[in-house]
């Protein structure tokens, strides 16, 4: 069974995220997703989440579009690769924390196999979570 991963802060659960995760779910037979913890949120966005690491899970779990749901790690921030043991890794098309060293991390340790793929934006222009959140939704 091919498992795939994703990660993400997911405050905001809008259209744009229900296609990331069928589109990601697409790559294997399991979708784990991992929730970032609000500590990262605030470490990687100076401000906090309008809804909390709890809230974003649940809303996520009602979506019924993935297998498992997780917290991300509150230490190491690849732990949750090292337990999941991922066949695909799934990213955002704006992800940009903790990949520049993915494909490096990945090698060192052992997931030799593992894929790493970009999936593309859903009318970003629309769903996009920062602009929601200015928009006051």
């Amino acid at each position: 069974m091919k498992k795939v991963i994703v990660f993400g802060t997911f405050d905001i659960f809008h259209p744009g995220h229900e296609y990331f995760l069928k589109k990601s779910k697409r790559f294997g037979e399991e979708l784990t997703v991992v929730v970032a913890r609000d500590k990262t949120v605030y470490e990687v966005k100076k401000r906090y989440s309008l809804n909390n690491e709890e809230e974003r899970v649940e809303k996520i779990l009602r979506s019924n579009i993935a297998d498992k749901v997780v917290l991300g790690g509150k230490g190491d921030k690849y732990d949750v690769i090292k337990r999941n043991e991922p066949d695909i890794i799934c990213l955002g098309y704006d992800q940009e924390f903790f990949i520049d060293e993915l494909k490096e991390k990945l090698q060192e340790f052992g997931f030799l196999n593992t894929k790493v793929f970009r999936i593309k934006s859903f009318k970003p222009e629309v769903y996009k979570s920062s602009k929601l959140r200015n928009l006051g939704k």
